[in-house]
């Protein structure tokens, strides 16, 4: 067990920091993270070559009009039901800066305790092991502003939708409706792969913890 203290006390001192670091997210972060939601849900359905009957059948006989799935208001409800439900896949990455830190997938450091604990390591983070996978309070929070945000924004989701599709929906929302020019920092913050700062440092701390076994 002495063998994997060095390691162990890194990565609880990160987990520690990252829980002392943790804030809420801001208007920027919510905007762009609601975009990805809703752009994905469209590409998603964008296949479809559903036709849709609309109107009511009159007694003269007249056909319902028909419309395309894909470029209905069917499909926009659709979409947008419970999209910001969609927030709460997330999980908190406190080793990468600004809005990156907000991905899905488990991050760095909660993938090596979990398999420190597959091998029978204990490991104590003050709540049960079931627990590790609920939605953090950060992200519970970006799903609360999410609903906020589409509630008071409907009608700009609403004419990009119908109207301006050949805009990005991040641009058009997000930077030209909800945020004011200083605040649109975390739209050009983009995840190029590979691993941040941190957690090289902490693969580094495990590769060296591992030559000495």
């Amino acid at each position: 067990m002495k063998i994997f203290a060095p390691f162990l006390f890194c990565l609880w001192s990160h987990f520690v920091t990252a829980r002392e670091d943790e804030r809420l997210p801001n208007k920027c972060e919510v905007c762009k993270f609601l975009t990805v939601e809703l752009q994905e849900a469209l590409q998603r359905t964008g296949r479809s070559n559903e036709v849709l009957e609309v109107g009511e059948v009159l007694d003269t006989g007249k056909r319902r009009r028909k419309i395309k799935y894909n470029t209905s208001e069917t499909r926009l409800t659709e979409v947008l039901d419970n999209i910001c439900e969609r927030i709460l896949q997330y999980n908190v990455h406190a080793e990468r800066p600004g809005s990156l830190r907000y991905s899905k997938g488990s991050s760095q450091t909660m993938t090596t305790l979990r398999n420190l604990v597959n091998k029978g390591v204990k490991v104590d983070l003050g709540m049960p092991y079931e627990l590790w996978d609920e939605p953090s309070a950060e992200v519970t929070d970006m799903k609360k502003q999410c609903e906020t945000m589409l509630e008071q924004f409907e009608d700009v989701v609403e004419d990009w939708y119908f109207h301006h599709q050949e805009q990005r929906l991040e641009n058009f929302l997000c930077e030209d409706h909800v945020l004011q020019t200083s605040d649109r920092e975390c739209l050009q913050e983009v995840w190029k792969g590979g691993v941040g700062h941190q957690e090289e440092a902490d693969q580094e701390g495990a590769t060296h913890d591992a030559g000495e076994l």
